[in-house]
């Protein structure tokens, strides 16, 4: 019953979120456009910007909200319906677009019926917090208490505080405005359409990894094991289990790395229209969250290395963002000020809640600490990054644990160690770098296009970390965790360490990723804080394999050659 509760959710709401971005990316083919990458990068921020229609729409009315959230949906599937018909995409076209859309599918059920694998599904936030690390923060309930207000209330007086003293203004829409895109098609009151609907948000990750790597010209195994790996990374697993909104703006990321940080920019640094494009995916990401400056730099910077675009291409790029953003940023000044906890607690140090301006707090923070101090904590921040005297503890319990035969504790030590720090979470992983510079010393043959695209991967990170570690302002307030940043570099460095391995090792580079997902599996499997009177579910179990057997399969598939159009 619990089972076929979820699979209908699950279709559901994959339904009504793959609407938007499928109907956008017939209607760009329809208009000429070819590229796998573009169009996915098309999907995605199709997909958000309806998302924020859909807020603002609520905000406005929710009556309003309610006519929107309809016509978008209908009027997605006549869309595609209408491209279908009126003038069929080729065969090959529709091949290559439907695989990261199944993979997107398939994903999401894996991860669906793994979370619930020990039941959980009538307290559905509670076990998300606490399936696989925890108990984590409320922050997973933050998109949906506040989606409760707009979508009975809209404009109509501030929203009160989440418990915590955390206003409505303290945390970007963009999650807030997909649930109320779908309140109006089915609801409850437990939380599961919108546990659902959070793991298939999150689990677009992978339609913008997909267009980053045929973008990088990766062939088609390194391109499935690099998906699968970060799939069953610890990073995939538990926060996209865990709703709250990380997983989603690297998602938005992703397809704007892919333009940017690959041949593509070559030719696309030319074309004003991807000026927009580029920044509609920039903004969506920051309308996701603020940590999402993070990785925006890097790929800024990279880009900008590569080559610069003309001042059109910029100046349509600027519009767009600040077409996105100004309203946002008049809610937060206007509506519910002041909205700058985030940025008072990460960027000046000031954890507890005062009437202080930003600039104020953070003139005041520095002032305090002084040259010195400010010295320290950015050393501090970056000792973090790479695994700092915490992160020595926890590998000494792991190590504990094991000779005392207690594998409970190791594998929360393990986990906890993967949730924190950015460079240890990479774990066996860590052997592709260093594969690449053993290359790299005895002048050994490798792949061009892949030891490239790994090279860049991890020269993202690098510049992401290091602006990360260095505008963060540092302990004990605002250290460095993963889930301080964006998403998107771990993610980067995944892929940079999957790659960069099957450029140097191809024939090794498998059966080391295949080993490192079966490892990770393990660890994220057990469940140590199931809840009361739950119990293993086989059906679940069942359905979570044949979600990654499906993944596995669809991955693998004969596809997109390193040729791209």
């Amino acid at each position: 019953m619990l089972a076929g509760k979820l699979l209908l959710l699950l279709g559901w709401h994959l339904t009504l979120t793959g609407l938007p971005p499928v109907a956008a990316t017939f209607l760009a083919a329809r208009s000429g456009v070819r590229s796998i990458p573009i169009l996915l990068a098309i999907a995605l921020a199709a997909s958000g910007v309806v998302a924020m229609l859909a807020f603002w729409a609520y905000y406005a009315d929710p009556f309003a909200g309610e006519v929107f959230a309809y016509l978008s949906v209908l009027g997605s599937a006549a869309l595609t319906a209408w491209c279908l018909y009126d003038r069929r995409p080729e065969g090959r076209l529709l091949r290559e677009l439907a695989t990261p859309l199944a993979l997107w599918m398939a994903g999401t059920a894996f991860l669906v019926f793994l979370g619930f694998l020990h039941g959980g599904v009538d307290s559905p936030l509670a076990t998300g917090a606490t399936r696989f690390l925890g108990p984590l923060p409320t922050d997973n309930d933050i998109p949906l208490y506040f989606s409760d207000w707009f979508f009975h209330f809209g404009h109509s007086g501030t929203p009160p505080e989440f418990p915590g003293e955390w206003l409505s203004s303290d945390r970007p829409p963009l999650q807030t405005g997909y649930v109320l895109s779908q309140r109006i098609f089915g609801w409850d009151e437990t939380g599961l359409h919108y546990q659902v609907l959070g793991v298939a948000l999150q689990q677009l990750w992978i339609v913008g990894l997909w267009a980053l790597l045929a973008a990088a010209r990766v062939s088609r195994t390194t391109r499935a094991l690099t998906v699968i790996t970060v799939l069953v990374s610890s990073l995939a697993i538990l926060n996209g289990f865990f709703v709250w909104p990380k997983m989603l703006p690297a998602a938005m990321l992703l397809p704007a790395a892919a333009l940017l940080l690959t041949p593509l920019w070559t030719e696309l640094r030319h074309r004003v229209w991807v000026g927009a494009l580029v920044a509609a995916l920039f903004g969506l990401a920051m309308l996701g969250h603020g940590s999402s400056v993070f990785g925006i730099l890097p790929l800024a910077v990279i880009a900008a290395l590569r080559g610069l675009p003309d001042w059109r291409w910029v100046g349509i790029a600027v519009a767009t963002g600040l077409l996105l953003l100004v309203p946002w940023s008049a809610y937060q000044r206007y509506e519910d000020p002041p909205g700058n906890r985030l940025l008072k607690w990460q960027i000046a140090g000031v954890e507890q809640v005062d009437n202080r301006g930003f600039g104020e707090a953070l003139a005041d923070s520095y002032r305090e600490v002084g040259i010195g101090g400010t010295v320290r904590n950015k050393l501090d921040n970056l000792a973090a990054i790479i695994g700092d005297g915490a992160f020595a503890d926890s590998v000494d319990e792991v190590v504990d644990a094991v000779g005392e035969g207690d594998a409970e504790t190791a594998v929360r030590s393990l986990r906890t160690i993967f949730f924190f720090y950015l460079v240890p979470s990479l774990c066996l992983l860590l052997l592709g770098p260093l594969a690449m510079l053993a290359v790299m010393r005895h002048r050994g043959d490798f792949d061009p296009a892949e030891w490239s695209f790994a090279v860049t991967c991890f020269a993202a990170l690098a510049v992401g970390a290091l602006a990360w570690g260095l505008i963060l302002f540092g302990p004990p307030a605002a250290e460095p965790s993963i889930h301080v940043g964006s998403y998107l570099l771990p993610i980067l460095g995944l892929c940079g360490a999957a790659v960069g391995l099957r450029a140097v090792v191809p024939r090794f580079a498998v059966y080391f990723l295949v080993f490192n997902a079966a490892l990770m599996l393990a660890l994220y499997i057990p469940s140590f804080e199931a809840p009361a009177g739950s119990r293993y579910s086989a059906l679940a179990a069942l359905l979570a394999a044949a979600g990654l057997a499906a993944f596995v399969t669809i991955a693998f598939r004969p596809g997109l050659s390193r040729g791209i159009e």
